[in-house]
């Protein structure tokens, strides 16, 4: 079911490239490590870097309870989410056609906090299977005085949009004629061997999903 469009997601520039699939935004969102919010407070703009994760329609933001930034976003001001994912350098005849292809979403809405304990527990479940699937349950789970000095926040997904860009570079045709090598330099995140902890007893091996971890969903 795609996502509807709206006033704030319909795509001004390029709409062309505007995807509402919820399916192929979500696989983005899985696929991704860090957002960047957008907010304003008394008239001031921020943008900030963090990590995210998703689990069904929901977003979620955490850090700690000291944060500015999470106290500001837990008071229901509107907000803007983004990530962006790099897919290869488009290098085209001309230094102008050169681009990016890429794949992104923009979240618009406001966020709420999470203070039920086993919902919040089920979210930083959500954010460690986000960044390594299986670990949480090789882990010691947050204590109480943990899950105390933890904020987490869950935006909906309600208003969203992406915007993709794929294919060779789009030259002028007077362009092509031109003996100059074009075309897509791929670009994507590999994971290197694990290293161990050096306080890490020598009998505990690494376990298979840090010997094999990826970023591409199946």
């Amino acid at each position: 079911m795609d996502f509807p469009q709206t006033q704030r997601t319909t795509l001004k520039r390029l709409p062309k490239r505007g995807v509402y699939d919820r399916d192929l935004v979500y696989r983005i969102l899985d696929e991704g490590f860090v957002c960047h919010v957008g907010f304003a407070v008394e008239g001031r703009p921020f943008v900030i870097p963090t990590g995210y994760a998703r689990a069904g329609d929901q977003l979620y933001i955490h850090g700690s309870q000291m944060s500015r930034t999470l106290r500001a976003l837990s008071g229901g001001i509107d907000v803007c989410v983004a990530v962006t994912l790099v897919d290869g350098l488009v290098l085209a005849r001309s230094a102008f056609h050169h681009s990016v292809n890429y794949r992104s979403v923009v979240i618009f809405g406001r966020a709420a906090l999470v203070e039920e304990r086993e919902a919040k527990l089920a979210a930083l479940f959500a954010f460690s299977e986000h960044v390594v699937p299986g670990r949480w349950n090789d882990v010691r789970a947050p204590n109480e005085q943990e899950l105390k000095a933890t904020t987490v926040l869950s935006l909906p997904l309600d208003e969203v949009s992406a915007k993709v860009r794929t294919g060779p570079p789009v030259d002028d045709e007077e362009d092509y004629a031109l003996k100059i090598w074009a075309g897509v330099v791929p670009l994507k995140i590999v994971a290197g061997e694990p290293t161990n902890d050096p306080r890490l007893p020598e009998s505990i091996e690494a376990p298979a999903y840090a010997i094999r971890y990826t970023r591409e969903k199946v």
